[in-house]
């Protein structure tokens, strides 16, 4: 039993016994030996035999082919359709409002370190789940104890739930079974949980009682006989009204034919069968989600119309935001300057106090405060990465050299990572691609399961990887922040992880190194779902990719031309079906982070627009949108606009002055043409004056390329490889001419061809980037100089 057993059958199982009442059909003690036996692999108590073997004939069901068989299925198995199990889906919304709140990073580093907090450890702590780490035992504990006081009932939710319940809790969201009797209870604990700890972040929670039959087939009429079927389906497919629901099957059929496919065609049982699954009653809860979210009442549950909101006054202290009344000042030398505090934005600054330090004990100001809120000991992201290098020693030794991790502190403020980088910081911005596609196909709630463990682990260690491979740590240099505790001469960790959950990623790294990080998460992403890259290097470990990403063949050969515009003939082919997308934004470090929060959401948005784009042409892997800004006043408010007002010129031909966004093979390629650049010593007055006479038309831009480039002393060969023989090469093989520095696109991959066919470059974008990049190398030197003196001492 132990081998074909999974832990959601046990949950279901565990629902089932307990009933569709809150009194249990059976004794506590008799569902917990079931569970353990279950869990174990032994033989179950003989009351609850049946109910396990009922649960057994749920998963070897077979799909009915009609509505006869469908009903047929309910009168053969009553049980599976007369009991119900509850299903319940929630998390934080309106996070990155919640999160962004402030403009120190700090505050933004506890905001999203209280919110994690909360889903991974709170919320699994509802139904008896407790971290690895001991230090969160006592939390747990006293989050039961919160929850049997927050939800009173007889018998206590907290002895309803366990851990076999949750399908998955990350990237801010929890979607887990419980007993019929207990969904509104645990829907209103979920929100309530955010609610007091937090006081102002946006939450949401909806729940149902399911049919078992329907967590195998998907929503059913009563009676069964009424439930639209696969006879219905193969007669009406076509029509609009279905096609809305189900999916446009002769659309996809058609595609098919002439794309390259993730998988066989699909046939029109697999697209009925698709849709009539757990998928379906998943996406019910979805809809739900959004209306509550929206402000609709649900008649059996208190209202949610109205979010938190806190009263102010004129005449009051208001806190480091000017948006809430200040509670508490705090005065130097506990905070380097005097500091206002609302409760909310004390409870940020506390745990971002804490996930930086990891120190169990309370700062004296917070204490002093006499703010009765308490928060336990997070574990930050730098721990975590530490963590990861412990198990893979070639990384740590890459990253730290000979130094001592204990040496190495975590930066306080934006100005310690932009000083590894001018005073220049990036932030990167990645989202999953495909992943609703893919969902689509998931039929069973253990695939949910394995899918959402798979996409966790593959982002969090792809992001590891890259900072491992790309940072060291960094020697505070010219460092004049009267507002920090570090001086110079002292270590950081040169990046901040504001978040990583589910596929969502935030990170702020030097500006220098911001690229290759980007592109390294993506490949690493791609090729840890391929299980081609290994989580970790300790063979040993526990942790493994479950599922088949792989992209199953295909039914016409890819053209690389129409996807990649850097040396196609060399650029691998796509081989997972999720992939991620990234923007990247390179600001000063003092930028206001609201301010570059907005552009780096566009930025992530052109990107994935493009990979949405490419996929038409058989592309499915990642896709990076990138933006210089060298002053807060260098754009308004839209790069979109921005770029079609100051960078496209309706000449002819027409002239695009920029090649964002790139795919990863081509971000690559951008890098390499900037090394060359720099090992050809193209003066910098001439990058500039080629750059400035872009605009003035095709020819006369590539009549100085080549005069300039005919006058170089050395590099001539590098340059002529990695950059003309590289992206300027005409479309047409029969033409020996070269474009340098532009690149033909005739806007095959575009909807509206009204401003094709055009003439793009890179030109602008490795002028942008030449400052950082080109520097970079004397600071790798800088770095490991200091790596080899501290050894010595």
């Amino acid at each position: 039993m132990k081998s074909c057993w999974s832990a959601i059958a046990t949950g279901i199982a565990w629902c089932l016994a307990w009933g569709d009442r809150r009194k249990p059909q059976f004794e506590i003690g008799v569902l917990q030996e079931m569970r353990q036996a279950l869990n174990s692999g032994q033989e179950v108590p003989e009351d609850v035999r049946e109910i396990v073997d009922r649960v057994r004939e749920l998963e070897k069901l077979e799909f009915p082919n009609s509505s006869g068989e469908l009903k047929q299925l309910s009168e053969q198995h009553p049980q599976l359709w007369n009991s119900r199990i509850g299903l319940v889906y929630g998390g934080a919304t309106k996070i990155k409002q919640y999160v962004f709140d402030s403009s120190k990073i700090q505050d933004v580093r506890g905001g999203s370190a209280l919110l994690d907090r909360i889903n991974l450890v709170d919320l699994p702590a509802f139904f008896n789940k407790n971290p690895q780490l001991s230090q969160y035992t006592i939390q747990c504990q006293e989050i039961r104890r919160w929850l049997d006081r927050t939800i009173p009932s007889q018998p206590k939710l907290s002895e309803a739930l366990i851990p076999e319940l949750i399908i998955y809790s990350t990237g801010g969201n929890i979607l887990a079974f419980c007993p019929a009797a207990f969904v509104d209870d645990l829907a209103d604990a979920i929100e309530k949980r955010y609610t007091e700890e937090t006081l102002t972040a946006n939450s949401c929670a909806v729940g149902e009682k399911f049919k078992l039959l329907e967590i195998r087939f998907g929503l059913l009429r009563e009676p069964i006989e009424n439930t639209l079927w696969l006879d219905w389906y193969r007669q009406h497919y076509q029509k609009p009204l279905v096609q809305a629901y189900f999916g446009n099957l002769a659309k996809n059929l058609e595609k098919s034919k002439t794309e390259r496919c993730t998988e066989e065609p699909i046939s029109v049982e697999d697209a009925f069968a698709n849709r009539k699954s757990f998928n379906e009653i998943t996406t019910k809860l979805a809809v739900l989600f959004n209306q509550r979210r929206s402000g609709n009442d649900f008649s059996n549950r208190p209202s949610r119309r109205y979010p938190p909101m806190f009263e102010t006054h004129p005449y009051l202290m208001r806190d480091g935001n000017e948006r809430r009344s200040a509670v508490t000042i705090v005065q130097p030398p506990e905070l380097p300057r005097e500091t206002n505090f609302s409760e909310t934005s004390a409870r940020k600054h506390l745990v971002g106090y804490r996930a930086k330090k990891g120190s169990p004990q309370v700062p004296e100001w917070y204490t002093n405060s006499q703010l009765e809120w308490r928060s336990i000991r997070v574990e930050g992201w730098v721990d975590r990465f530490n963590s990861f290098l412990r198990k893979n020693p070639s990384l740590k030794q890459k990253y730290y050299g000979g130094l001592k991790s204990d040496n190495v502190e975590i930066a306080e403020n934006l100005s310690h990572i932009g000083n590894a980088s001018k005073n220049f910081i990036a932030y990167i911005y990645a989202d999953g691609n495909n992943m609703g596609g893919y969902i689509q196909n998931i039929r069973t709630p253990q695939k949910y399961q394995e899918f959402s463990k798979d996409v966790e682990l593959a982002t969090e260690y792809a992001v590891y990887q890259a900072l491992a491979e790309s940072l060291h740590p960094h020697e505070l240099q010219n460092f004049t922040d009267e507002d920090s505790t570090l001086t110079n001469g002292d270590l950081v960790h040169p990046f901040e992880i504001i978040t990583i959950g589910g596929d969502d990623i935030f990170l702020i790294v030097p500006a220098d190194k911001a690229l290759a990080i980007a592109q390294t998460i993506g490949q690493r992403f791609e090729k840890i779902l391929l299980k081609q890259q290994p989580l970790v290097e300790n063979s040993t470990a526990t942790e493994q990719i479950k599922g088949d990403y792989q992209i199953q063949g295909s039914n016409k050969p890819i053209d690389p031309k129409k996807i990649h515009r850097y040396k196609p003939t060399e650029a691998p082919l796509s081989q997972c079906q999720l992939s991620t997308s990234s923007g990247v934004l390179i600001t000063a470090y003092d930028t206001p982070i609201y301010y570059a929060k907005d552009f780096i959401d566009q930025l992530l948005k052109s990107a994935k627009e493009r990979a949405k784009k490419l996929k038409s042409a058989g592309y499915y892997g990642g896709t990076v949108d990138f933006m210089v800004m060298k002053s807060v006043t260098m754009i308004s408010s839209d790069v979109k606009v921005f770029r079609k007002e100051a960078l496209f010129k309706k000449l002819k031909p027409n002239l695009k002055l920029y090649a964002a966004p790139y795919t990863l093979h081509e971000l690559g390629g951008l890098l390499s043409s900037i090394e060359a650049l720099n090992k050809a010593k193209f003066p910098k007055s001439q990058l500039y004056q080629i750059r400035s006479l872009l605009e003035r038309g095709k020819h006369t831009a590539i009549l100085n390329y080549r005069y300039f480039r005919t006058r170089l002393q050395q590099g001539k060969s590098e340059l002529e490889k990695h950059f003309e023989e590289a992206w300027c090469q005409p479309k047409d093989p029969t033409n020996p001419g070269n474009l340098a520095p532009w690149m033909y696109d005739d806007g095959s991959l575009e909807t509206d061809k009204s401003d094709y066919p055009l003439f793009e470059t890179i030109w602008r974008d490795m002028v942008d980037l030449y400052d950082f990049i080109a520097a970079s190398e004397d600071d790798v030197v800088l770095e490991s100089e200091l790596a080899t003196r501290e050894v010595e001492s």
